[in-house]
């Protein structure tokens, strides 16, 4: 299966809470670089703690943030 089949939603939803990535990774404790890896698609893996601080910080589910294309 190709990786590039999933699209993370980061962009519309920081958009939607006037968030930028700056302050999510205040919020989350992941560095600025890792959120814009995981914002432009090009992420290969992403540990749940992650995945669950940042849905936790977006108040959103994981379905909101990660798609199949």
């Amino acid at each position: 299966m190709e990786l590039r089949g999933v699209h993370c939603r980061l962009t519309e939803l920081l958009a939607e809470r006037e968030m930028t990535v700056t302050q999510l990774s205040e919020i989350v404790g992941v560095s600025v670089v890792n959120l814009s890896v995981l914002k432009n698609d090009r992420a290969k893996a992403i540990r749940f703690s992650t995945l669950v601080a940042i849905c936790h910080a977006l108040g959103c589910e994981i379905g909101d943030l990660l798609v199949l294309r």
